[in-house]
């Protein structure tokens, strides 16, 4: 039989098992912003992000914020838009957000992200 403090234990480590956050790995690149498909303008020095079409998932993720993490830095970015040249887990950054990251000149990084 559990006493009272090892079952406070038990329910606070299942919560902490449920709340674990999914990381996903891709690349990221950037791009020229402007209108997303979320439907509003954005510009250069904005955080925003594109996710692939499957992870955009007809607007499911408009408007929620991920977390970006490549070498030690992490980032804050918006979702505003789809990236139709994005495979699955790749994400597509403002230049803003990007070089927050990394050099522009780098191009292409690999990233973990989540929601």
């Amino acid at each position: 039989m559990f006493s009272a403090n090892k079952s406070s234990l038990l329910a606070a480590a299942c919560i902490a098992l449920a709340q674990v956050v999914t990381a996903f790995h891709g690349d990221a690149t950037y791009y020229n912003t402007g209108l997303g498909n979320c439907g509003a303008h954005s510009k250069d020095t904005d955080f925003i992000v594109a996710l692939s079409t499957q992870e955009y998932n007809k607007g499911a993720h408009c408007w929620q914020h991920i977390k970006v993490h490549y070498q030690g830095k992490t980032i804050d970015a918006t979702v505003v838009d789809s990236c139709p040249g994005c495979s699955r887990y790749s994400i597509d950054l403002s230049p803003a957000a990007f070089k927050a990251l990394a050099p522009l000149d780098a191009g292409r990084i690999k990233v973990d992200w989540n929601y």
